[in-house]
C-alpha cells in the first residue's frame, strides 16, 4: 500500500473531495442539505476559514478553502462537519469495523485534499468545482445548480453569467475530482 502525505500548510489554500460511503446519494435531500449547511456554519464559527467555492452533489462534495494564517489543521475542521452531519443520520448496518470504531458509516474515511499551488491552480479548481454539476449530467448550465458557489462567483465577478456553456477545458488536470 502506498504512503500518502497530507500537506499542512499554516494559512494553506485547499481542494478537497469528500464522498458518501458506497456512494449513497443522500446530500442533496433538503433536511441533509440543511444539516449540512449548519455543520458547516458552526464548525466556522467554532474554527474559522474562507469557503472560496463549494459545490453540493447527491453523493459527494468539493470545496475549496482558505485556513487563517498560522493554522494548519483541516483535519479537525472536517470530523466536526462530517460528525454534525452524522448525528442524524441512521447508522449503516452490518459493518464490525464501523461499531468497533463508534462510526456510523455515513462518510467515506478518508478524503481527497490537495494543497492550491498558485493562482492558475485555484482558478482551475474553482472552475472544476462549479462545472462539476454539468460533468455529472445534473444540469445543463452551472448556474442552473442550487448547490454551488457558482452565483456567488458571478457576483464577485469570477465567472460570467453564461459561463459553462463551453466545457471549460483547463478542468482536465485536477486530480482527486469525480
Amino acid at each position: 500500500m502506498p504512503e500518502y502525505r497530507r500537506a499542512f500548510i499554516a494559512g494553506g489554500c485547499y481542494f478537497f473531495t469528500v464522498v458518501i460511503q458506497d456512494r449513497r446519494a443522500i446530500l442533496t435531500e433538503p433536511a441533509n442539505i440543511a444539516r449540512l449547511r449548519e455543520g458547516f456554519r458552526r464548525t466556522m464559527q467554532a474554527r474559522p476559514f474562507q469557503i472560496d467555492a463549494v459545490v453540493v452533489l447527491p453523493d459527494h462534495l468539493h470545496t475549496v478553502w482558505r485556513l487563517p494564517e498560522g493554522d494548519d489543521d483541516y483535519p479537525s475542521r472536517w470530523r466536526r462537519i462530517k460528525h454534525y452531519f452524522s448525528v442524524g443520520q441512521a447508522s449503516v448496518i452490518g459493518r464490525g469495523s464501523l461499531a468497533r470504531r463508534r462510526e456510523k458509516g455515513i462518510w467515506q474515511r478518508r478524503y481527497w485534499e490537495h494543497l492550491i499551488a498558485d493562482d492558475e491552480d485555484w482558478r482551475r479548481h474553482v472552475d472544476y468545482i462549479h462545472y462539476n454539476p454539468v460533468k455529472h449530467g445534473y444540469v445543463e448550465h452551472p448556474g442552473d445548480w442550487p448547490y454551488s458557489s457558482f452565483a456567488l462567483a458571478v457576483r464577485k465577478g469570477w465567472h460570467d453569467a453564461d459561463w459553462g456553456n463551453v466545457p471549460p477545458t483547463r478542468i482536465d488536470a485536477v486530480k482527486g475530482g469525480e
